[in-house]
């Protein structure tokens, strides 16, 4: 039976963030996901999540100036004390929320930067990253995003992804498979699924090509969850979409799951 986990960031919305944990206890859900915590003590997050009986499935690390279009540092040269500063707080969050995984955010390519250099420096940044996070028993996720969604973003194939942790070689980091961004760079969800099973540490899910409810659209999701049990899969399945409408109206597709 797959498990879900409600993102904060893109649900509830109608709620400021602090009142989306209860709002999503409250709904079914029992753990949740966001892109970020920093703007808040973890120890009012730790309590939200206390006091809701909720598990924290995933977190960001931070985005860089999103006024200046980053989005993430780790993939930048000449931007690793910053990278890791951030990683070294994520994974403080990681501990004071009870939070097992950490996606670690590569980056946009700078106009006119070279993308192998990139590239190796995100795999020193997640080397890093994966050594800090070890003794803790903590993971690290890899994730690409497809380009309509994050243009320039340094990777957007989980085939690319998938050859980041390879070349990584730590035993802590995964790639991170979200359906959305999967299907509209690779295609064929169901050979990912079956093929990369133990690989893949996160899912998550939205409709295509609307980013909505996982009712609608190209994915046949019922068939995908069946296939997530059948290939063993017992981690979370974050809820990363926009809702049609008020979040709680389009949660008829969450019952036979509860």
């Amino acid at each position: 039976m797959p498990r879900f986990a409600a993102n904060l960031s893109m649900m509830f919305t109608e709620l400021p963030f602090i009142e989306r944990f209860a709002a999503a206890a409250q709904a079914g859900f029992r753990a949740v996901e966001f892109l970020f915590p920093y703007e808040y003590p973890a120890e009012q997050i730790a309590g939200e999540l206390r006091r809701h009986q909720l598990t924290l499935a995933l977190f960001n690390t931070q985005p860089g100036d999103t006024a200046a279009g980053e989005w993430g540092l780790s993939a930048l040269p000449g931007r690793e004390e910053e990278a890791r500063r951030d990683i070294d707080m994520a994974l403080e969050y990681a501990l004071a929320l009870d939070c097992r995984q950490v996606h670690v955010m590569a980056g946009v390519v700078p106009q006119g930067a070279d993308p192998a250099a990139c590239r190796e420096t995100f795999i020193a940044n997640l080397r890093y990253a994966a050594d800090k996070f070890a003794p803790h028993q903590r993971r690290v996720m890899v994730e690409a995003l497809s380009p309509g969604v994050k243009p320039d973003y340094l990777f957007s194939s989980q085939y690319q992804a998938i050859a980041i942790v390879d070349d990584v070689a730590r035993d802590n980091v995964f790639f991170q498979l979200d359906t959305f961004h999967a299907q509209l760079v690779d295609g064929n969800l169901q050979h990912l699924i079956r093929e990369y099973a133990g690989r893949y540490g996160h899912v998550q899910i939205a409709s295509l090509p609307d980013r909505n409810e996982p009712d609608d659209g190209e994915i046949n999701y019922p068939w995908l969850f069946r296939l997530f049990d059948e290939v063993g899969y017992d981690g979370w399945i974050g809820c990363e979409y926009k809702p049609r409408g008020e979040t709680t109206a389009g949660l008829s597709w969450l019952a036979p799951y509860r």
